[in-house]
């Protein structure tokens, strides 16, 4: 066998489903499917929600609801796939194991790289809208805020972002506590936040008026998908409940359940406030509003307890979101480090909490100094593009696993496989290339360095080349 030929057998290596369904780990099953569902409904309902609505009204007019059914559909064709393969496959590294055990550990590797970068940046970015809201709260309720050299990075006119560095270190606490400790802990976050979601809804339809609903479609149907292209990104997250597959008690039964069960959760409380959102305010007054949740209480209602528990419910909803990012971030690197495509420290357990300590110290502290010093922007432009790659994988390791392994037992399958999966493909694909030039920059860029770390150190330290010597 020639050199290229033996390089191209060790990229293209599979790992054995049960050797990722048996890992010989120790990470603790202690949660059922509640905190499962918690988790993913943590990751995925808050910035978005709070943020990304004053940017798609605009876009989609009164029709926003219609985009937001639209956008959760798109998202229900991954989360299918997620569904059949978490149950299938109920390891730590979520996307990354399943392509590990289809598409081969070159694909794999691209996956958890690209999978790093959507959850580290995605976590230093709504940490960066952390730091907002609680100025916004500071402000409504003393009337003061906190000064921009110590609430904005360098490039915004400040010297270190304060806000952001504090809930990072906060959430790192709190996961070093324990999987248990740290799903508890979400679980009261989840429940306040979608309180005052459900707050927002029931103050803001006193102030409607079914007038700011016509005309229903003021920019035609590509003002609703435009909007549904926007909004896509506040359904990203619920695939982190698929990282705690091996803290799960009963994993082939629980982690369909509560992807499925989180994304109609979602969809509902989304549509919901869309609907009282432009009910009680003009679409037109959207524009250019970062806080439009908070706006709509605040020059719709009367009284001002309204827009200061809402903010009180952007702050949780933004530590909650940070806290089970961070914790999907952890797994994944733990995942990558027990299959030896990096360093091995990522891999140990604290013995007292049997939580990866030195993995979630490292990520914590890193992500800590991102958020400090880099804008929101910048960060949020380079999250969307990982996540759709592995989302793609994903779709496409379902029909490959339906065809290599047919008769192994599935807690979940896809409906109407491979058409489904195919369709989720497809609809990730059209995303990606929706994206603008700087993300694909950004992404190449990070995919070039995951391949010089892949071929300088991976492909030779993993461990199925290991146990090929042996």
């Amino acid at each position: 066998m020639s050199n290229g030929q033996r390089i191209g057998a060790r990229v293209l290596r599979r790992k054995p489903i049960d050797q990722l369904t048996h890992p010989g780990g120790d990470l603790r099953r202690t949660m059922g499917v509640g905190h499962l569902t918690m988790i993913s409904i943590g990751a995925t309902l808050g910035t978005g929600i709070f943020v990304v609505l004053g940017e798609a009204v605009p876009e989609a007019g009164p029709a926003i609801v219609v985009s937001f059914v639209l956008a959760g559909i798109t998202a229900l064709f991954s989360a299918l796939s997620y569904a059949e393969l978490a149950g299938l496959i109920p390891a730590s590294g979520s996307s990354y194991s399943y392509t590990y055990a289809t598409l081969g550990e070159i694909v794999a590797w691209v996956c958890g790289w690209c999978l790093v970068l959507e959850y580290g940046v995605s976590v230093a970015a709504v940490a960066v809208g952390w730091g907002q809201y609680v100025n916004q709260l500071l402000d409504l309720v003393l009337g003061v805020r906190i000064p921009d050299v110590l609430s904005q990075p360098p490039e915004e006119g400040g010297i270190v972002n304060v806000p952001a560095v504090l809930v990072v270190v906060i959430s790192m606490l709190v996961l070093l506590g324990g999987s248990k400790g740290s799903a508890r802990t979400n679980t009261i976050l989840v429940w306040v936040k979608i309180g005052a979601l459900v707050m927002f809804c029931a103050v803001a339809f006193t102030a409607f008026k079914a007038g700011n609903l016509q005309p229903l479609f003021p920019l035609g149907l590509a003002g609703v998908s435009a909007g549904a292209a926007t909004l896509f990104f506040s359904y990203i997250g619920f695939d982190a409940a698929s990282t705690a597959g091996e803290e799960a008690r009963n994993p082939q039964r629980d982690l369909p359940r509560a992807i499925i069960i989180s994304l109609v959760v979602i969809t509902a409380l989304y549509c919901a406030v869309a609907l009282a959102a432009v009910g009680a305010m003009p679409w037109q007054e959207f524009e250019g509003t970062e806080a439009a949740l908070s706006r709509v209480l605040t020059d719709n209602v009367s009284g001002s307890i309204w827009p200061i528990l809402l903010s009180i419910g952007a702050v949780v909803a933004t530590t909650s979101v940070v806290l089970t990012v961070l914790y999907g971030q952890t797994r994944i690197l733990y995942a990558m480090s027990r299959d030896g495509l990096v360093p091995p420290i990522f891999a140990k357990l604290s013995p007292r909490t049997g939580v990866p300590f030195t993995n979630t110290v490292v990520v914590g502290l890193f992500i800590a100094v991102l958020a400090a010093l880099v804008p929101l922007g910048s960060l949020a432009d380079v999250t969307s593009i990982g996540t759709l790659f592995a989302f793609a994988l994903v779709n496409i390791a379902v029909v490959i696993l339906r065809r290599t392994e047919p008769d192994r037992e599935r807690g979940f399958r896809v409906p109407f496989s491979p058409v489904t999966p195919v369709l989720g493909l497809g609809f990730c694909v059209y995303m990606m290339v929706s994206l603008g030039l700087a993300a694909w920059v950004a992404f190449l860029g990070w995919m070039a360095l995951g391949f010089v770390i892949y071929f300088g150190y991976s492909v030779r330290k993993a461990r199925l080349e290991v146990q090929t010597r042996d």
